[in-house]
């Protein structure tokens, strides 16, 4: 009897994953949905999450891999090109608050609740953590020395990697975390936006309508922006420049070292979503007033399209907007011309990819999908092309027939010279 309720229970566990995997294959995107915009589905698959009380929290991006986070603590690790689940960590207890995870070179580093996780990027594996003073009001933002976060009461800390080091390797996490604290700042109002840093300058927005540069090392002030009206949306960047948007209509495109302003648009309703670069191409998303797209350069408008809400990724003439419907819409780069849309309301998580042309969506249950144009192996960089990897050149397949053409081509060509030479 043991045994055949024990077969029994394992059949109907193997016939519920059956019925989650067939349902799954029915919620992804068809090839067919796909085509019609010259674009194919590169992988999916699932994060791990408790399905009964856990959704899906944040998703993030680096050049190699895609974190999914769980409202639960869960993080799971996929590889950005192919899909691989490389790991998956339970950060703190269940339901703590939490914020999205940030990654260096070699490690993922994550808030839970008054604790900093430092991971591997690789297995996942907890190499330190990190008792912190002050709740975190946005992500920890990490260069190659320091790590940053902001709190509720306006402060901003500092702390010094190398120190963090030192003190795991000599076993005194996290007794001892303050004295890897390197500085605090105290602005007069919570810090709204994750920390910016080029490992000179910090840059971070606070509610007492001002945008901030720090320098990285010691703190010291070196210039500060103010605006009429609060700053609630996430600061836009781009190498070398800050974009601050803010309640008061305006987004500025702000130099990040001296606190120059190299242009303004006025966009005539709040702003609260984070603005979005991409090439020549900013992407401004007014509250209630649709999209607008101007030159990175000149801050001019180059079109507009309402009903627009939030920006998901971009090609090279394509860009990937989601809609007051909830669906993706398509939209020509050049201007702003709708070409259709993406009908993938189930999956509401969507990643605003200002890193690669790839797009990445995910349900709250955890399905996650990457999209990419069709037969387009290798990712283009947008934000920091100089990390484009070298692509191989391959060795023909016909040496001899490309031998044949290059002396058809320098024949041509001396022929061509002698004609000239002639006159």
């Amino acid at each position: 009897m043991t045994r055949l309720t024990t077969a029994l229970a394992t059949l109907a566990l193997l016939t519920v994953a059956a019925s989650s995997a067939s349902a799954q294959e029915r919620t992804l995107p068809t090839a067919r949905m796909l085509a019609r915009f010259g674009l194919e589905r590169a992988w999916w698959s699932q994060a791990t999450l408790d399905i009964r009380q856990d959704n899906v929290r944040y998703m993030v991006l680096d050049e190699q891999s895609l974190y999914i986070q769980s409202s639960g603590g869960i993080i799971t690790a996929f590889d950005s090109e192919t899909g691989q689940k490389r790991w998956a960590v339970q950060l703190g207890r269940h339901n703590l608050p939490s914020q999205a995870c940030v990654s260096n070179e070699d490690k993922v580093f994550a808030i839970v609740g008054t604790t900093v996780y430092a991971l591997d990027k690789i297995d996942g594996e907890l190499i330190w953590k990190l008792t912190l003073p002050n709740s975190a009001s946005t992500s920890p933002s990490v260069d190659s020395r320091r790590l940053y976060y902001g709190t509720l009461d306006g402060s901003v800390y500092a702390y010094d990697l190398k120190k963090i080091e030192e003190l795991h390797n000599d076993s005194l996490l996290p007794q001892w975390s303050n004295v890897a604290l390197l500085w605090r700042f105290k602005s007069a109002g919570e810090v709204t936006s994750q920390a910016i840093s080029n490992d000179l300058t910090l840059n971070f927005a606070s509610r007492d309508k001002s945008l901030y540069a720090l320098n990285a090392a010691d703190r010291k002030l070196q210039w500060q922006f103010e605006t009429d009206s609060p700053v609630s949306a996430p600061l836009g960047h781009s190498p070398g420049f800050v974009y601050l948007a803010s309640e008061d209509f305006n987004v500025f495109c702000i130099k990040q070292d001296t606190g120059s302003v190299r242009w303004q648009f006025v966009a005539g309703l709040p702003i609260r979503k984070e603005v979005r670069v991409i090439g020549d191409n900013v992407y401004v998303f007014p509250h209630l007033g649709g999209v607008y797209c101007i030159s990175r350069v000149t801050g001019k408008r180059r079109w507009k399209q309402p009903y627009m809400e939030d920006f998901v990724g971009a090609t090279k003439n394509l860009v990937f907007l989601s809609d007051n419907l909830g669906q993706i819409a398509v939209l020509a780069s050049k201007d702003g011309a709708p070409i259709g849309s993406l009908p993938l309301k189930d999956f509401s998580v969507r990643y605003g990819n200002e890193l690669t042309d790839r797009l990445y969506v995910a349900t709250e249950s955890g399905l996650v999908v990457c999209i990419r144009e069709q037969d387009k192996e290798f990712p283009t960089y947008h934000m920091f092309p100089e990390r484009q990897p070298i692509l191989p050149e391959f060795a023909s397949d016909n040496p001899e027939a490309e031998a044949d053409a290059a002396d058809s081509s320098s024949t041509a060509d001396d022929t061509s010279s002698d004609s000239t030479s002639s006159f």
